[in-house]
């Protein structure tokens, strides 16, 4: 009946004005349209509803607690013996994350774990929880794996991942975002905090070149760091995208501070930061199944 009045079909049984340039937010309503009624959203389609702006946006990723089979464009249906936690959007956070970690890399799972945390999307007591309670759904292990490294002072993904390069290269893990103590009347914060070694390491996002409010700050904030013989080292997205002279660097300035413990390594440690976490975490005692 549709046919030549001006629609254009989507999925089977739905349908666009032929003349309607789709969003995302259109393709995401097309697919829950075209799926069952039961389907619910996870992973990082479920994540990304919060706000996310990070992951991959296809396919878009649903779950099921039955044995269906339908053949969607863009969406990938999981299937799972039982259902999570439902809120209002679809599976609870904590276990779209969950779902998340079974198939990421492992600085994706830090850096959008300490994402959610920051924002107070996702609670670490109720994760573990979920994880300890049903170790057979798939990346339940995943998350116990990570748990540890996740830091919900950490304010940007780029510093997640600053921090991470550096732990997973051996240094010592500095405290995000601290108070530095370095003025009675005014706080002072670092990005990245090695009090011992009065070092402090900074990402430099685009807000800081082209805020003028945020430039004129941070002048400030660096000249306290010099007055009180507090080392900084600046990341910038282009440093961060070269790791491994990043680390280095900090690692410079860290024993010119009188930092004598181990130096970064690349081995088989800073490997894994990069790779699956599902090969991270290695044999597992229970069959995964998706959730």
């Amino acid at each position: 009946m549709l046919q030549g009045s001006g629609y254009e079909r989507v999925h089977p049984r739905v349908w666009r004005p032929a003349n309607h340039v789709m969003t995302d937010q259109d393709w995401l309503l097309a697919a829950r349209l075209a799926l069952p009624a039961d389907a619910q959203l996870t992973g990082i389609t479920r994540l990304q509803e919060l706000g996310l702006d990070y992951g991959p946006r296809r396919p878009f990723r649903f779950v099921v607690d039955r044995d269906v089979h339908r053949s969607v464009d863009g969406v990938f249906l999981h299937r799972t013996k039982k259902m999570p936690p439902l809120d209002e959007v679809g599976v609870c956070v904590e276990a779209a994350y969950m779902s998340y970690c079974s198939r990421c890399r492992v600085i994706d799972a830090i850096k959008v774990g300490d994402w959610l945390l920051h924002n107070g999307h996702m609670d670490r007591q109720r994760l573990e929880a979920l994880a300890v309670a049903e170790p057979w759904r798939d990346g339940a292990q995943e998350v116990m794996w990570v748990l540890p490294y996740l830091e919900p002072r950490s304010r940007s993904l780029k510093e997640s991942e600053s921090r991470a390069v550096l732990e997973f290269a051996g240094l010592p893990r500095p405290e995000s975002n601290a108070e530095l103590g370095l003025d009675e009347e005014l706080k002072v914060f670092g990005d990245l905090v090695y009090r011992r070694w009065k070092t402090v390491v900074e990402y430099e996002g685009d807000h800081h070149q082209e805020s003028r409010a945020q430039y004129t700050d941070d002048i400030s904030r660096y000249a306290l760091f010099r007055e009180h013989d507090v080392d900084y080292v600046q990341v910038t997205k282009e440093r961060l995208d070269r790791p491994r002279p990043m680390v280095l660097e900090v690692h410079r300035v860290l024993c010119l501070n009188g930092y004598d413990g181990p130096a970064p390594v690349f081995g088989e440690r800073w490997r894994l930061l990069f790779g699956s976490l599902y090969v991270a975490v290695g044999p597992r005692d229970f069959p995964q199944v998706a959730g």
